[in-house]
């Protein structure tokens, strides 16, 4: 007997609901499951964060322009999607990146890793650190592993383990780059769990790079900052992953849909999906990749415990200003990816990466492209407090400047402004997110999914997509 027809919903066009929508319509075609798929996206385009434009030669990312490899599941999809020869890697002849330090930018020492040197030479050359600062690093050698595994900030482990210079001049500034957060109170367990396991299998996180280093490649010697060489881009931007994903699924995206709330069918088999225009669509299997404030507003009349819970997962916002110049106009040499800014330089942006640099042909010959980030607490605070897109760039501007010697105004600039975009993994983020997964169980058919759980990278919500989908296609 043939099976019967499901329906399936997923709400929300960023990369997480194109992964689950595309892993869908792929798994139920592989266990022969007859689907009817319809992605929902409120705005006028997919891929959410991730968005390429072409213009007078320049490649210009108004979201993240690459993705790690050491996750697999991004990757993966590319393999499977058939786009592994348009993939391309950071600029091996410039794999370092610097810091601000009293107004000048500092190489970040070889083989120093987000906190920690995984190499002496280097760090104990380094001007970055002070002589006191360097021998209480030295210490994370002799001082023991904690006892307890209770989680706590990163701040509080980085001070705990390596000292306060550290903290401030390096792993701030780099954990900011990341997460535009605010590291006193980011979850250590959530974030950087493998500095957890470096201190209970190692003792010492310098003990664990040294012994890291050892087994190091020749493709991973001569880095600093970021491991560059496990970053992966596309030699036409990151939307060729989004149109890639949504040339497979168009006959299911729907444009302009945009969901008010939700309800359950009768015994609890399906789902009614209510839009803001009045229309209500019908689904056996429901899928809500969007952020958790947005999930919590559409789960909060079906299921009020679970949206109190989601609403607990704080969100900040973030800018991103592309510049585009003459390499003329440019004294400094940008002879590394870019750089990271420590909160105690008191400046308005985050960090720049040098965009043209990292990556190659990502501007016209003798120009360059700059990516200045401007987020976290202070940003979102003041994101809609009448602050204009010229106001983010005469800011970045003026920073900028200043630090990489730029004599003339940019050929043109452009400014991308993402509104509490980014997930905080605060402390105590697994035992929230546990008692959020245990409350959606009582939801028979619904799954969740986005960067507000288990990891906020592009592989983590690719994964996190799969995941929903075939948590969904199990319950068929």
């Amino acid at each position: 007997m043939a099976q019967e027809q499901k329906r399936a919903i997923v709400i929300g066009g960023g990369i997480t609901g194109l992964a689950a929508a595309y892993r869908l319509k792929r798994e139920a075609e592989n266990r022969e499951i007859p689907l009817e798929i319809s992605l929902l996206e409120a705005s006028n385009r997919v891929g959410g964060v991730i968005q390429t434009e072409h213009r007078d030669g320049f490649i210009i990312e108004h979201g993240p322009d690459a993705f790690i490899t050491t996750k697999p599941w991004a990757k993966a999809l590319c393999e499977e999607l058939g786009l592994t020869d348009k993939l391309i890697g950071t600029n091996p002849k410039v794999r370092r990146s610097f810091v601000l330090r009293k107004g000048k930018l500092l190489s970040v020492p070889e083989g120093f890793y987000m906190m920690a040197p995984g190499s002496f030479g280097p760090f104990l050359k380094s001007p970055i650190f002070s002589l006191p600062g360097k021998f209480r690093i030295a210490l994370d050698l002799f001082i023991p592993r904690r006892s307890d595994i209770e989680d706590e900030s990163v701040a509080d482990f980085v001070r705990r383990r390596l000292g306060n210079e550290a903290f401030e001049r390096m792993a701030q500034p780099m954990i900011g780059g990341i997460y535009t957060s605010d590291a006193e109170n980011l979850s250590l367990k959530a974030t950087f769990p493998r500095f957890l396991e470096m201190e209970q299998e190692h003792g010492s996180i310098i003990k664990a790079l040294l012994t890291q280093k050892r087994k190091a490649t020749q493709a991973s010697r001569g880095t600093s900052g970021a491991r560059y060489s496990l970053f992966l881009s596309f030699a036409d931007g990151m939307q060729t992953l989004v149109d890639t994903l949504a040339a497979k699924l168009a006959e299911c995206i729907r444009f302009l849909s945009c969901v008010g709330t939700i309800e359950e069918k009768e015994n609890k088999k399906g789902w009614r999906v209510c839009l803001e225009n009045g229309e209500v669509l019908e689904s056996d299997l429901l899928c809500i990749a969007l952020p958790a404030p947005r999930t919590s507003n559409i789960l909060s009349e079906v299921a009020p415990p679970l949206a109190k819970k989601l609403s607990a997962i704080p969100y900040t916002s973030s800018a991103t200003v592309n510049l585009a110049f003459r390499r003329e106009d440019i004294s400094h040499p940008l002879n590394g990816m870019g750089f990271v800014v420590p909160i105690t330089e008191q400046l308005n942006l985050v960090g720049c990466s040098f965009s043209s640099v990292k990556f190659e042909k990502r501007a016209p010959m003798n120009s360059v492209l700059l990516r200045v980030f401007i987020g976290g607490n202070t940003f979102s605070n003041n994101v809609n407090k009448n602050r204009t897109q010229i106001d983010l760039v005469s800011s970045a501007l003026k920073d900028v400047s200043k630090l990489l010697g730029i004599k003339k105004e940019p050929l043109f600039f452009l400014v991308s402004e993402h509104s509490q975009a980014m997930a905080q993994y605060l402390v105590g983020h697994q035992k929230l997110v546990r008692e959020i997964d245990e409350l959606a169980k009582g939801l028979p058919g619904l799954a969740l999914a986005g960067n507000a759980y288990h990891g906020i990278g592009i592989p983590d919500c690719i994964h996190s997509g799969e995941q929903a989908a075939l948590k969904l296609l199990d319950t068929i």
